[in-house]
């Protein structure tokens, strides 16, 4: 379907790549509390006011890196960076999604996953986008926003942290850091012009690739306690594992003499969202495998 020039700025300033991805995690942790009962009104609801807080939290994010952007080759395109929405218009644009967004979770949800939504916007809005200008740090800070989608999800069904929401938290936590920094080394020059003090930039690409390796190591420890733990069945194990270690060994080729870093770190990247995917789809279906 068509959308008309200005809707289409609109609805890119919610950044819907990133939406779409998080929604499938805030699925997938939905599926896995439910253990097969899906009550469809409750998710439908859990996963209308998540993506609407999330759209909202970009669109203010698109508003503060508007500088930034208008310097980086990937961004400059955007419709703020280029003038193309009015400042004010795209923030209340984000606080009518924002108040829409938690309307619903707090209407037809629980008060545990408003909390939750509320502090991974918090972290994403404030902490992220104002520390990437300054800290190398930020991307851990990132992090801790987007592991939110999975908890919340599953928050949605128990009203209740447990175990398995940590575990969850963790495994996001531990597979977004590889994700983030192989993004950092691909987009390298990008980052360089805008001033972003990446770890790539500040640190060089070497140790980054020694960072990549470890959270993948910790992401592998993270996903195969879920099934230590019992919220697992063995399926999940082996196919969640064959994956993970197929993403360790294409990270570990960064370390090769030969290796060209930048088609090395898309690979890494690339292949993260298959990562992430087959999590995903693995915790949704564990409910009906052995």
């Amino acid at each position: 379907m068509y959308i008309a020039s200005p809707l289409k700025n609109y609805y890119a300033l919610t950044k819907p790549g990133i939406i779409y991805g998080n929604l499938v995690a805030a699925s997938a942790g939905f599926l896995l509390a439910s253990k097969g009962h899906i009550k469809l009104t409750l998710l439908l609801a859990a996963l209308a006011g998540t993506s609407l807080v999330i759209a909202s939290a970009c669109v203010f994010n698109n508003y503060i890196d508007r500088d930034i952007d208008q310097r980086m080759a990937r961004t400059k395109k955007r419709a703020l960076a280029k003038k193309l929405i009015p400042a004010r218009n795209a923030l209340i644009y984000g606080v009518v999604l924002g108040l829409v967004g938690f309307i619903i979770l707090i209407a037809y949800v629980n008060w545990l996953t408003v909390a939750i939504g509320a502090s991974a916007f918090l972290v994403y809005v404030f902490l992220y986008t104002f520390s990437k200008r300054y800290s190398v740090h930020s991307t851990i800070v990132g992090s801790l926003s987007g592991s939110a989608p999975p908890v919340a999800g599953y928050c949605a069904v128990t009203n209740n942290l447990d175990g398995a929401a940590l575990l969850l938290f963790l495994v996001m936590a531990f597979w977004q850091m590889p994700h983030f920094y192989a993004i950092a080394i691909y987009r390298l020059k990008d980052y360089s012009a805008a001033g972003l003090p990446v770890l790539p930039v500040k640190k060089g690409v070497p140790v980054v690739k020694i960072q990549i390796i470890l959270y993948i190591l910790g992401y592998i420890v993270a996903v195969s306690l879920l099934k230590a733990y019992g919220y697992t069945g063995y399926t999940y194990l082996v196919v969640v594992l064959a994956v993970s270690l197929a993403w360790l060994r294409l990270a570990a080729k960064g370390f090769r003499r030969n290796s060209q870093d930048q088609q090395w770190a898309r690979s890494v990247f690339l292949f993260s969202l298959l990562v992430t995917l087959v999590f995903s789809f693995m915790i949704s279906v564990d409910a009906w495998l052995p």
